[in-house]
């Protein structure tokens, strides 16, 4: 009787393990053929490492988090190993580093040439020169109502005027063109005015309503009517930690910010959520693409087909009631109109 308890009791604890590995296994949801160790190369991200082992890479917090080796993922570099090994029936992912070495050891590498958690290449112009802003914001501004000599059209070098009270008392300024306003596409409400920055300036005198400034670079020509406001603060996370978007959140796509029909991976997207939403940066969405509306050929009516999964995307910056996401994933073609929900 005591040996068959204890056959019981060895029988349960080994079908509990298994049974939390394979729990484990199924809410990670490991890649089928992933591999036991992978080297990092020049270009890889950690969403795309993460990517060889997990069918949702954007999880990759779960599977790096809690693994001391890994304690800084800025730390990983070219030419290190990655493996997986499992602790406490869970998969976590192990660094060796690439001489091949276990001991500690010092690496005199530069930061720049650490790993980062997604690609920026696509995303840091529209972080330095896309801003997003309300109505009573922009009437607010002061605009530019010419330049020296007369001019109405200005550039780096030149030294601008512009008319209004400063937002905010602050030497460095930047010169915006109002780009386009977006309207959320199912209630209709106002979202707020897109502005593209075109200058840096620096404010050499004012005089009553009258802001002289001088340009220090710019994207394109200033001209009459464009809107000044400070210097944006914030910039682009080199390092972002990925996780589902609020529970029962869903959204569209309501631009496209290269200005193009459709967009694929790596394209910049604008959404009709923002901050008021509790949205931030790191917050993931499934893609899905509108179904299309088509005539029934036998009812003689239409019907609107289903919407399809079409990727994966991440917010990398938030206004108000706007964010910009970078896709991730794609696979399908994506457009405006598309909705966005919680990660499946």
């Amino acid at each position: 009787m005591k040996q068959l308890l204890c056959g019981l009791l060895t029988a349960g604890l080994l079908f509990s393990s298994v049974a939390a590995a394979q729990t484990s296994q199924d809410q990670l949801q490991l890649k089928q053929g992933y591999p036991n160790e992978y080297v990092v190369i020049k270009g890889d991200t950690l969403w795309d490492i993460s990517g060889h082992f997990l069918n949702r890479p954007w999880r990759w917090p779960e599977i790096w988090g809690v693994n001391p080796q890994i304690d800084n993922p800025h730390l990983i570099y070219p030419g290190d190993v990655i493996y997986l090994t499992w602790v406490d029936g869970q998969p976590r992912l192990g660094l060796r580093p690439g001489d091949g070495r276990l001991s500690p050891q010092v690496r005199d590498m530069p930061l720049e040439q650490a790993i980062p958690g997604i690609s920026l290449r696509d995303i840091n112009s529209f972080i330095s020169d896309n801003l997003v802003v309300q109505d009573d914001l922009l009437e607010s501004a002061p605009y530019v109502v010419g330049g020296d000599n007369r001019r109405l059209v200005t550039g780096a070098g030149d030294r601008a005027y512009a008319r209004g009270e400063l937002v905010r008392d602050d030497p460095n300024q930047a010169v915006y063109r109002p780009a386009r306003e977006y309207v959320d596409p199912v209630t209709g409400e106002f979202l707020g005015y897109e502005l593209f920055k075109v200058a840096d300036a620096t404010i050499s005198a004012v005089q009553e309503d009258i802001i002289s400034l001088e340009l220090r670079s710019s994207n394109e020509e200033v001209r009459a009517t464009y809107r000044v406001l400070p210097t944006e603060e914030t910039r682009i996370q080199s390092m972002f930690y990925p996780q589902p978007a609020p529970d029962g959140q869903e959204g569209r796509i309501i631009g496209l910010l290269k200005g193009v029909s459709s967009a694929g991976q790596y394209d910049a997207v604008v959404l009709n959520v923002g901050q008021r939403e509790q949205i931030e940066p790191g917050h993931v969405f499934s893609i899905y693409r509108t179904g299309e509306v088509i005539r029934d050929p036998v009812a003689r009516d239409t019907v609107q087909l289903p919407s399809e999964h079409a990727g994966i995307l991440m917010v990398f910056k938030s206004f108000d009631k706007v964010s910009y996401g970078l896709i991730m994933r794609a696979t399908n073609v994506i457009s405006v109109g598309d909705e966005i929900r919680n990660p499946s």
